[in-house]
């Protein structure tokens, strides 16, 4: 197995939108030397990334938890779960989140963080509030307890994610996790760099140019890139089914960004994917042309 050129560290290719195509998707990323973290929404997608890093040696990894949307009511999304019936059922209700059995999946040692997980006040009814935030301190303890990384969502709450991180510092690694998706502000990046985190950007940067002045504010050893694929496909891909192949383009206009080559891109976002992940990489990292 190649060393990679990149990581995408937040990408689903165990979601039913990659359902019949997913070994191809994945054997596709790997001979371009691009490695990935599929992330766990609920507890059978979280199985599912395991599964999908299980079936290969290196290369392939898993976080597992609970999207916030999932504690409650939620949006049904037809990419995410595979058995439509049944995912009626769940996004009425959401899962309570079982705290032994995610704490069984989280310490597989294919599982390299804890999440996504977090606060999403985005579709959300008042009193899920609660409900989100209580679910959201039971990851932070589950990544204390097997020394482990937090992988964050967080929409429209950014406030509120950092008063419990704050709150709850000492249950925090040193380096304690990725924020995925960064959608905050300055001001937000510089209370979480003070906390420990990192943050992710995907193929979003590439057709709005809304995150620049985050990009250029947090240094490049802060910085990871992701798809989050099957979502956001990045220009030019735009309006097709996003890819880990894909996130050369996050990397590329990140060049644009910070002003430096795609090289030290590449070299410096494995660098810190394989850090924060505790991923078994070389330290030579590949050199291989994506275009």
């Amino acid at each position: 197995m190649h060393p990679p050129y990149l990581v995408d560290v937040h990408t689903h290719l165990q979601f039913a939108a990659y359902l019949h195509d997913y070994e191809a998707v994945i054997k596709n990323a790997l001979d371009r030397h691009i490695w990935m973290v599929n992330v766990g929404t609920q507890y059978g997608t979280s199985c599912d990334a395991l599964f999908l890093a299980e079936r290969h040696a290196a290369g392939v990894y898993a976080a597992v938890g609970l999207h916030p949307s999932h504690t409650g009511a939620s949006h049904l999304d037809p990419q995410e779960l595979k058995d439509l019936e049944k995912a009626r059922v769940f996004t009425e209700v959401g899962e309570t989140f079982d705290y032994a059995a995610y704490k069984k999946l989280a310490e597989h040692p294919k599982a390299v963080a804890i999440g996504e997980c977090g606060l999403d006040y985005f579709r959300m009814r008042e009193e899920s509030k609660t409900k989100q935030q209580e679910v959201f301190e039971q990851h932070i303890a589950l990544s204390h307890e097997v020394g482990k990384p937090l992988m964050i969502h967080c929409r429209n709450a950014f406030d509120d994610l950092i008063e419990i991180l704050k709150a709850k510092s000492y249950h925090l690694k040193d380096d304690a996790g990725v924020i995925h998706f960064f959608s905050g502000t300055v001001e937000n990046a510089k209370k979480l760099l003070d906390l420990g985190f990192s943050f992710s950007f995907g193929g979003v940067i590439t057709f709005t140019r809304d995150y620049d002045e985050q990009a250029k504010y947090i240094p490049l050893d802060r910085i990871l890139i992701e798809t989050d694929a099957p979502y956001v496909a990045p220009v030019p891909h735009r309006g097709k089914r996003n890819e880990p192949i894909y996130v050369v383009e996050t990397a590329k206009k990140l060049t644009e960004i910070k002003n430096i080559s795609l090289e030290e891109i590449a070299q410096k976002t494995t660098a810190n994917a394989k850090h924060i992940f505790n991923l078994p990489l070389s330290s030579h990292l590949m050199r291989d042309s994506l275009s």
